[in-house]
């Protein structure tokens, strides 16, 4: 049976319970224990994949074609976790199945309540994500503690300590603990509060990770243990961190990995980080700076580019190199011109996205990167837009998508009538009441690569698979005048029918996929393109100052 740890959160929402868990899961990991991560949140739909990235951050999507929260990149990123439709689970979705069952008549006429029926539920999806061989099943419950939303969530987890034995389950509680300028001392008062409320629910923490700006003085743990009926040793420092990626270091420094030691009864055992020092390291201490513009339309909210911007990162570590953001928005650019926005920078980045607003200035700022040879990365919608701009102003063609312009003179992106559903695993027909999320292409697809290209130059292999998120596709009709002009269709479906990603070759890194490489990077394995990128904005560096 594996052990469990269930991480809530307190005071304030935005602790980062996430990055927390994901810590938890390295040192665990480090240990040599087989790992699992599972979000359980709040809010009532049933996915977040028709929240507005203004709303919920970016859509992670998983292997298998699951839309989820974010969190679900944390884990991702930091453990060996390989997350699928069981690792994330919303009210709406437990409501969604417990309501399924009552019209099949599972449950025999009787009134279905929140208890025991919604936190049985509750704790099947939490067994559903212990599937497997694994020593430890990490659960992050989101939402606030004393938030109505995370009630039936909190009591689902107080009674599974009784359903598997109190030794297999450890209660982890983020909190808050200000520094107050006026008063020149940290305040312990919200995490006294904070830890009340949860022991009022009837859970009573066995660890506490204190949010802080500093180092947590002795008295300052004291305090804290004695209000809070802990041991003083339990009561862990949560520091700011320069990078996300010190935090394992921070919680090591610290002794959490022995304090879950001694709570679960695991072996003994130093964990190995001496990966994520150089990791950290390298971020700390980079030997070169570059200066990457990404142009979205979402950048009002940084974290709608969470995985993206993180992948940015590793592809800097990968070079040895800091890389500095400039978050532009594309509706600027098509009021003040690209030049004014990208003029100093050393690499562009197109991101995906939805709908019409924007577009033009992505199309601008595709076109000013190809005429002035500076290196760019276009991801999904950010492909699209390199077909469109390389379609009307090399080809001289009316190019556009038919999700901007229904009636396109040339649809060079366009809407497939057939699709291959990685649900069904059938070829299906699109149908205008088909559900938003049943008409997109979700999940990993296999994909064959032009050897010579800069993409086989940076996967060094034949047959890659990338996560996908797409509703629109290249048009094949369009396959000839294009290549003919210049650009070099470098990555295609096996089968040949679908192109995945785009190249010019007469550029120093010009490269479009339709796929998110952003959601398969770690900091420890940074993925090839981004890698490459990052390479390659360098070169461009270098050689401007020669």
């Amino acid at each position: 049976m594996p052990k469990y740890v269930f991480v809530t959160g307190g005071v304030v929402s935005g602790l980062g319970k996430g990055i927390a868990a994901a810590a938890i899961g390295v040192l665990l990991e480090a240990k040599g224990l087989r790992v699992t991560i599972q979000k359980l949140d709040p809010y009532i739909n049933v996915d977040p994949g028709t929240l507005s990235p203004f709303e919920h951050g970016e859509v992670y999507v998983t292997d298998d074609g699951c839309e989820t929260d974010l969190d679900l990149g944390h884990y991702e990123r930091f453990t060996h976790v390989k997350t699928s439709i069981v690792n994330n689970y919303t009210t709406g979705r437990i409501y969604n199945n417990v309501i399924t069952k009552e019209r099949r008549g599972d449950y025999l006429g009787n009134t279905v309540q929140v208890v025991p029926h919604i936190t049985d539920e509750i704790k099947d999806a939490i067994k559903s994500a212990a599937t497997g061989e694994y020593d430890i099943v990490l659960v992050e419950i989101g939402g606030t503690v004393g938030d109505i939303e995370s009630l039936p969530f909190l009591e689902a987890i107080r009674r599974f300590r009784y359903d598997v034995g109190k030794e297999n389950v450890v209660y982890v509680h983020l909190t808050l603990v200000p520094f107050i300028k006026a008063a020149g001392e940290l305040k312990s008062k919200p995490t006294q509060h904070s830890v009340n409320e949860l022991r009022e629910i009837g859970i009573q923490p066995d660890i506490l990770l204190c949010r802080a700006d500093r180092q947590l003085s002795s008295d300052v743990k004291r305090k804290i243990a004695i209000h809070c009926n802990l041991d003083p040793d339990a009561v862990i420092a949560a520091m700011d961190a320069e990078t996300v990626y010190e935090v394992p270091l921070f919680f090591k420094e610290e002794g959490l990995h022995k304090l879950l030691r001694k709570k679960l009864g695991l072996t003994k055992g130093e964990p190995d980080l001496s990966v994520w020092e150089n990791v950290v390291n390298r971020i700390k201490k980079p030997a070169h700076e570059v200066s990457i513009a990404l142009v979205g339309k979402y950048v009002g909210l940084k974290d709608a580019y969470k995985s993206l911007s993180e992948a940015l990162i590793h592809g800097g570590i990968a070079n040895n190199t800091r890389v500095n953001f400039h978050w532009v928005d594309s509706e600027d650019i098509e009021s003040k011109g690209a030049e004014t926005f990208l003029s100093e920078v050393d690499g562009v980045l197109v991101p995906g996205g939805f709908g019409s607003r924007g577009i033009e200035g992505k199309i601008e700022a595709v076109r000013y990167a190809r005429e002035k040879k500076i290196p760019f990365f276009g991801i999904c919608l950010g492909m699209q837009v390199a077909v469109i701009e390389f379609g009307r102003n090399v080809c001289g063609l009316g190019a556009n998508s038919t999700e901007f312009e229904v009636n396109a003179k040339d649809p060079v992106i366009y809407l497939m009538e057939k699709w291959y559903n990685h649900r069904s695993g059938k070829i299906e027909e699109r149908t205008k009441d088909s559900q938003m999320g049943g008409t997109m292409r979700l999940g990993a697809y296999p994909c064959t690569l032009k050897e010579g290209s800069h993409a086989f130059q940076a996967y060094h292999l034949k047959e890659i698979r990338e996560r996908h998120r797409h509703r629109y596709e290249f048009n094949n009709k369009y396959r000839g005048v294009l290549t003919k002009n210049g650009i070099e269709i470098s990555g295609l479906s096996p089968d040949g029918e679908l192109v995945e990603i785009v190249e010019i070759k007469d550029h120093p890194w010009f490269l479009g996929c339709q796929f998110h490489p952003e959601f398969q990077s770690k900091p420890i394995e940074p993925h090839p393109l981004f890698t490459a990128f990052i390479a390659a904005s360098l070169k461009e560096k270098r050689e401007l100052f020669k």
